[in-house]
């Protein structure tokens, strides 16, 4: 699961790249849980307040949820033999976490219309149709990139604490 506009092309070979992870899991949705806490373990060494972290665990758990509920729709899987995989993908340049969701399940349609506060595909699960609204919102920087049938890839940033803009003023 592979993309050619992922974080690595997102971050450019200007910065260097202080830690990086890849986790391929089960697209159930107890592993949005898990997928939290590897997140927060994985960013733990930049000393995130409890904010932040809370931002970032929301957000990763946002993008996972829609990945297991929304891009592997059972219709979907029935017309061909994919696995029901996501991939998380994290790595930290200088005081800023980069994080890429990715699933190969259904894809959106129209991204600028799935990512509207309150628009739902799946009312009848009780879904409200914030998981976009909350990315956007606690996370500084977030772009959906998304193919119908091939499926999508969500990549978010985040800057931890000031330590850059405190250096910059001096």
């Amino acid at each position: 699961m592979e993309t050619e506009r992922g974080i690595r092309a997102k971050t450019g070979s200007k910065k260097e790249v202080k830690n990086e992870m890849k986790l391929e899991f089960d697209a159930v949705s107890e592993n949005e849980a898990f997928a939290r806490v590897v997140v927060a373990a994985f960013v733990a060494p930049l000393n995130p307040t409890i904010e932040e972290l809370a931002d970032i665990k929301t957000a990763v758990s946002e993008a996972v949820t829609n990945a297991i509920i929304h891009g592997y729709e059972e219709e979907f899987l029935l017309a061909g033999e994919k696995e029901k995989k996501v991939v998380m993908h994290c790595l930290i340049t200088e005081d800023v976490l980069h994080v890429e969701i990715v699933d190969e399940g259904k894809g959106i349609e129209n991204v600028e219309q799935a990512m509207e506060p309150l628009f739902t595909t799946k009312p009848d699960m009780d879904r409200s149709g914030m998981g976009f609204a909350f990315m956007e919102a606690f996370m500084d920087d977030l772009e959906v990139i998304s193919e119908p049938g091939l499926g999508t890839t969500v990549l978010m940033k985040k800057k931890l604490g000031t330590s850059s803009w405190i250096s910059q003023e001096e």
